[in-house]
């Protein structure tokens, strides 16, 4: 069932946002090779502490391989590794490396989710360009989220400029509603088509994230029973922010 956030709940929402803002900062600024994952973990961990909420993926249940609890505050995928990376204090970054960070929080019972792929020193061309498409890609779909419009354009949206920028999109993953609950009604595929799904009605909050890969977008589940990797191993890049559908602009409430 979709949700529709009222005013004041929108505004709860913000200010989950406000600590999860926090930690991408705080994760930015310590993004250089010889950097493990972990402690990328435990920066984000102590900034959306200290800005009052908690961490929202500590305690989630895998959806695929045997149910395991995710125990960290944030994932960290790195290269071609797409989504869901654990973070490791033996997984240095190197310089040329990509590392793509996902995050969420709960503050007051609401919820915030958003994404970034942040290059590792000095990155090819091609990581280069992979990083920007997908974070264009999203601002592509931004532009059509804005009520009376239906899922379907968001997701062709995405789809149409990933594409034509010579990348693929994961298939099987997928963006989603937002609010009391990390992931609510409605599901936000990046594919689609213009017109289908259910309509956006304003106090919609929809998390956008377009996922992409530099070859072809065939994937699997390493044995950590998270970790979603190509099969190519080629680079792959992700762009997420948690949104809210008005009657005018939408209102993007984790991006500074």
């Amino acid at each position: 069932m979709i949700t529709i956030k009222s005013e004041s709940e929108i505004k709860l929402m913000m200010e989950s946002a406000k600590a999860l803002k926090a930690a991408l900062r705080a994760i930015e600024k310590e993004i250089r090779p010889g950097v493990s994952t972990m402690h990328l973990n435990n920066v984000a961990d102590r900034a959306i502490r200290e800005n009052g909420a908690i961490p929202a993926f500590i305690g989630e249940r895998c959806p695929y391989r045997g149910g395991k609890t995710y125990k960290w505050a944030i994932c960290t995928s790195v290269n071609d590794e797409i989504i869901h990376g654990i973070p490791s204090d033996k997984v240095i970054l190197k310089e040329g490396d990509i590392v793509s960070v996902d995050l969420g929080t709960y503050k007051d019972g609401w919820a915030s989710d958003a994404g970034r792929t942040y290059g590792v020193g000095k990155i090819s061309p091609v990581c280069e360009k992979l990083i920007k498409v997908a974070k264009d890609a999203f601002f592509a779909a931004v532009d059509l989220a804005r009520e009376g419009n239906r899922v379907g354009d968001i997701s062709n949206a995405v789809q149409t400029y990933v594409e034509k920028n010579g990348f693929s999109l994961l298939r099987e993953y997928q963006g989603h509603g937002i609010g009391r609950q990390m992931h609510e009604d409605p599901g936000v595929p990046n594919i689609g088509r213009k017109g289908t799904g259910p309509r956006l009605q304003a106090g919609m909050a929809l998390a956008i994230e377009p996922m992409i890969c530099e070859g072809k977008p065939d994937v699997y589940v390493k044995e950590d029973y998270w970790t979603v990797a190509t099969e190519d191993e080629k680079m792959t890049a992700y762009y997420e922010n948690t949104i809210v559908i008005t009657k005018n602009e939408p209102l993007i409430l984790t991006l500074d």
